[in-house]
């Protein structure tokens, strides 16, 4: 049975690799869905919009995973629903979080200046499809 945590923090800064006050990661979690983890992950995302060295990421227990960068132009910036005309955007599969990071920060500063414009990290496992925004 798949389990998923949502995992972050406010970060030293936007380099993301560690936190503000020196502690470990934030985990919230686990949850027995990926619906449930991605409330928990919006819910963390949306309180911390405004700080620049926050983040947070759905990991997934279970066998070997895969992570994408998704995300692209979106209606507004509830960050809900595409842009017309066009879905999310997937990017990737890569092996390590490390490598979608170096790809979800090439995506995010070639997009700075659009405020309806938002990347993430997702972890799948593999063989596992991706999901699509509602």
């Amino acid at each position: 049975m798949k389990r998923y945590w949502v995992v972050g923090g406010i970060y030293a800064d936007t380099k993301f690799d560690r936190m503000q006050d020196g502690g470990p990661e934030q985990k919230f979690g686990p949850f027995k869905t990926y619906e449930e983890a991605k409330a928990e992950w919006q819910h963390h995302a949306w309180s911390t919009v405004d700080n620049a060295c926050a983040r947070y990421r759905i990991e997934e227990e279970a066998g070997d995973t895969w992570y994408w960068v998704v995300g692209g132009p979106y209606a507004d910036t509830r960050f809900k629903e595409p842009a017309a005309g066009g879905g999310e955007q997937w990017h990737g599969p890569f092996k390590s979080y490390e490598q979608a990071k170096i790809e979800w920060s090439r995506l995010a500063w070639s997009t700075v200046d659009d405020a309806t414009c938002r990347y993430r990290i997702e972890k799948l496992a593999y063989g596992e499809r991706p999901r699509t925004a509602h």
